[in-house]
């Protein structure tokens, strides 16, 4: 009986690992500009994406996310929030009766690839790229692209003025590369829930009006330059607009937020890593968010002791969005909660 027990398992293993595909990940590198418009609530961007095919695959075409297009009357994420029971109930009829100064866009003005114009297809979320050459295994492509956006009434996840007050909250912001693995491309609809997005390296650029303070992924490089709680003060800009730099290394997306009203606090763990908290002080707020940082500093010991050290050199807790969600180096969490509240939900994210 034992032998017959150990053939069994050794036939199982066999056939399981033969099953499984060899192990690999796309990567892609973002360099972004944006020029932000508060007034009209729009931005037009440039970007340069460094896409590596580490896949065993030749590819004949690739596929965006545009993530704002979903709100807009009669999109798919509409249609599905009108007509499907959800036990989610935040966004119910509210795409439907945006206005057109209201709804959220991403427009492609132009894509090339390796300096080389590429055919372009929009279907609501997601844009369809027919490569002039395609990208053989092992290969990259670099793809030029320059787009326009308008900023949505705070609906799920990412808007502007939500609930609170926060005048934007920046999370699916950006023309973002589908994935693409063992399965295939990801090119799914946006119609709710969670993302999957490529690992990489971005470099993000946010001109925006210099009362506006900027909380995002990533390791602001002008601080002295930026104030804001990031330096000492802040320095004269002739255009009224301060150009905030980020750089985040070995991650799958890249979020940020801004408000003219917030208070940027820091806490830096003996470990050196440093933690950001960004909010709106008022009645609300105060006390909570005031304690936050010490007991995120004990979370933190907590973490790194159960579950691993964490990899980056610092987080930041942000006042915004429409709950609770996790991004790289980063919480977006409506802030006028109980401490207990706001303490649960940060150590959730």
């Amino acid at each position: 009986m034992k032998n017959w027990t150990s053939l069994a398992i050794l036939f199982f293993a066999a056939t399981f690992s033969q099953a499984q595909p060899e192990r690999w990940q796309q990567r892609a590198e973002y360099k972004m500009v944006i020029d932000f418009d508060v007034r009209n609530h729009q931005f037009k961007g440039t970007q340069e994406l460094i896409y590596y095919n580490n896949s065993p695959d030749t590819l004949d075409k690739v596929f965006y996310h545009l993530y704002f297009n979903a709100f807009q009357p009669n999109s798919m994420m509409d249609i599905r929030s009108r007509t499907i029971m959800d036990a989610d109930p935040r966004v119910g009829g509210r795409i439907f009766e945006l206005k057109e100064n209201e709804v959220g866009y991403h427009k492609i003005r132009s894509l090339r690839m390796d300096g080389e114009p590429a055919a372009i297809e929009v279907a609501g979320t997601i844009l369809e790229v027919q490569l002039p050459r395609p990208v053989l295994p092992g290969g990259r492509a670099v793809f030029e692209m320059e787009f326009e956006s308008q900023v949505p009434l705070q609906i799920r996840r990412a808007g502007r003025d939500n609930s609170e007050g926060i005048a934007y909250s920046m999370a699916q912001w950006y023309p973002k590369m589908c994935e693409y693995d063992y399965q295939g491309w990801h090119a799914n609809p946006y119609i709710g829930r969670e993302f999957y997005g490529v690992w990489g390296d971005f470099d993000v650029t946010i001109n925006i009006d210099a009362d506006y303070t900027v909380a995002a992924t990533g390791y602001l490089q002008n601080p002295e330059e930026i104030g804001h709680g990031y330096g000492e003060k802040t320095a004269a800009s002739k255009d009224k607009k301060l150009s905030y730099h980020f750089i985040a290394p070995n991650v799958h997306d890249f979020l940020w937020a801004a408000d003219p009203d917030y208070t940027h606090d820091t806490f830096t763990r003996k470990d050196g890593t440093v933690l950001h908290f960004f909010y709106q002080k008022n009645e609300n707020t105060e006390e909570a968010w005031g304690r936050l940082p010490a007991i995120m500093d004990k979370a933190f010991d907590f973490i790194n002791a159960n579950y691993g050290q964490y990899p980056y050199k610092q987080y930041s807790f942000i006042q915004g969005g429409d709950g609770g969600m996790e991004y790289p180096m980063a919480t977006l969490i409506t802030g006028e909660r109980s401490l207990g509240s706001l303490v649960g939900v940060s150590v959730h994210e």
